[in-house]
């Protein structure tokens, strides 16, 4: 289904924004095994990606998100990398709260730790908070407190 993207990526050759959106928006579907995925990240890996495909991926990606209704135009979405492996502590979470105690409303995003000592997650469930927000209780917070976090498997169900 996606091998003629995988071989093309393999042959060190750039996937156009519209490629790029096809093979995500294929993955997303549930369409493509485990083993073409990881075969398309390994020839991603090794050729690197270009702005157009990792736009292509996040367009695709977007549309099988859950989203929230907001009004507010000033605000922010903030979500750590992961695994950084510089063994910090988990800074997006924390810059969450500052950014939000300036005033500016903050959208979180965040998950469990994969490959790090922390996921944003992780330490929201460590200081009692429910990561386990439905979309309409995050449009609350956001509204009533300028905060919420959109625990990843909640709002991205298809990865």
């Amino acid at each position: 289904m996606i091998k003629n993207y995988i071989e093309k990526i393999a042959e060190r050759e750039n996937l156009t924004l519209n490629d790029a959106y096809y093979v995500m928006h294929k993955i997303m579907s549930g369409e493509v095994g485990e083993i073409q995925i990881a075969a398309l990240l390994l020839a991603l890996k090794t050729k690197g990606e270009t702005p157009e495909e990792v736009a292509g991926f996040a367009k695709a990606m977007r549309d099988f998100s859950v989203k929230i209704n907001h009004e507010d135009k000033n605000m922010i979405d903030v979500c750590g990398t992961g695994g950084d492996g510089s063994n910090t502590f988990n800074v997006s979470t924390a810059v969450s709260f500052v950014v939000a105690g300036a005033g500016i409303k903050v959208a979180k995003h965040g998950n469990r730790s994969i490959s790090s000592k922390s996921g944003s997650a992780d330490v929201l469930t460590e200081l009692g908070l429910n990561i386990n927000l439905s979309p309409f209780q995050s449009e609350q917070a956001l509204t009533e407190i300028g905060i919420a976090f959109l625990f990843a498997t909640n709002f991205h169900p298809a990865m």
